[in-house]
């Protein structure tokens, strides 16, 4: 992030925001129900692609609400915020009679929640519908409608200051909601990325070389769409020509550069988890293992096992995966594995007995038990 950035609120990654949000919709929904009071609007800003987008809408659908998408820097007057004029004549032959009435625009949510109206980019907008704004954020309401019961809003933004055209929130409009500020955190990524069906060599890349996210051509997104294009390349070496124009349209060249190595390096042919949990003989895992973390001399490709580790706890973390005898006898070799630093042992036998149920059982082995207290 700038120095010259001004965000608001703690700095939180994209499992920690999520957390949040479940706290303050669920607190949202009681102070509704108990007192009448309607929501506390949400704000979370962050850096372009970072996916504060994508974070609300996963959120909505992983819990079923409704989610009514809305992009105020596309409005051009006040009336796509506030609806438009329609004159009403009860009695066209009494005169002095007829009225104006104001109709919702299309996109206003019309049913009950629980529901996220999303006004994303929110300060992208022109200052004079950012001011309109402010009744919405302040009652749940413009003046010619209100959003039903059980509506949340949640605004996303990007930091004032810097390069970025946005124009500046004062304080009445910065008072009326809370705010949070999303950071890039490539293990939180790499947990959505397992769970979307996202290519397991870009999300090898991306744990070998987080340094490589810069946040400005190379971001969580433009990563996400690379990675979506080269899904059905088979052969990332034998097709590197396709490969290079193909990541020179989405990522900066210092990307460019490291991933076109990390192809050449055959580092993509990492071990997936798949692959280690499943084996019916763990004797060729054992083999691969030892020559990826061959390094030069006598130093070992730590990086390489250290993203093996996060990649192996990733899908056992998914909420579809169910451990089974072959899982469990395979997960011991592994964390037993010669070339298994103590600390990446320890580390990853923590997170995985931190899981609880039939994940944390798969860990009960005596040699395990020993070989992990050994290395504390």
């Amino acid at each position: 992030m700038s120095a010259d950035h001004v965000f608001y609120g703690s700095r939180l990654d994209a499992t920690e925001i999520s957390a949040t949000l479940e706290h303050l919709f669920e607190t949202n929904l009681q102070n509704e129900l108990d007192d009448g009071e309607r929501p506390t609007p949400i704000c979370i800003w962050g850096t372009h692609g970072i996916g504060k987008t994508r974070l609300v809408q996963d959120f909505a659908k992983k819990n079923g609400w409704i989610l009514t998408y809305c992009a105020p820097a596309q409005f051009e007057e006040m009336g796509d915020l506030h609806g438009l004029p329609m004159r009403m004549d009860p009695d066209p032959e009494v005169v002095g009679d007829e009225y104006t009435v104001y109709l919702p625009p299309e996109w206003v949510p019309k049913e009950e929640g629980p529901g996220i109206l999303l006004l994303d980019d929110l300060n992208r907008s022109d200052d004079r519908i950012l001011r309109g704004t402010m009744q919405l954020m302040q009652n749940f309401e413009m003046f010619a409608w209100q959003l039903p019961p059980k509506w949340q809003i949640v605004a996303t933004a990007n930091p004032e200051g810097g390069d970025y055209s946005v124009t500046p929130m004062d304080d009445a409009m910065l008072t009326r909601m809370m705010h949070i500020t999303m950071v890039f955190d490539v293990k939180a990524w790499a947990a959505w990325a397992v769970n979307n069906d996202i290519d397991p060599r870009g999300i090898a890349f991306a744990l070998t070389y987080p340094e490589t996210i810069t946040g400005q051509r190379t971001t969580a997104r433009s990563l996400t769409q690379f990675f979506k294009q080269i899904k059905h390349i088979k052969d990332l070496k034998g097709s590197l020509d396709m490969v290079t124009v193909l990541a020179n349209s989405a990522l900066d060249d210092i990307t460019v550069a490291t991933f076109l190595s990390f192809v050449n390096d055959n580092l993509q042919q990492l071990i997936n988890p798949e692959d280690i949990l499943d084996a019916p003989k763990f004797a060729p895992i054992k083999k691969r293992l030892t020559s990826l973390a061959k390094g030069v001399g006598d130093a070992k490709r730590v990086d390489r096992i250290a993203t093996i580790c996060t990649r192996l706890y990733l899908h056992v973390a998914k909420d579809d995966y169910k451990p089974n005898e072959l899982n469990s006898k395979n997960l011991v070799s592994f964390l037993l594995h010669a070339d298994m630093p103590n600390d990446l042992r320890f580390s990853l036998h923590r997170d995985l007995v931190s899981l609880g149920g039939d994940r944390a059982k798969m860990l009960r082995d005596p040699k395990l038990a020993k070989a992990v207290l050994g290395g504390m």
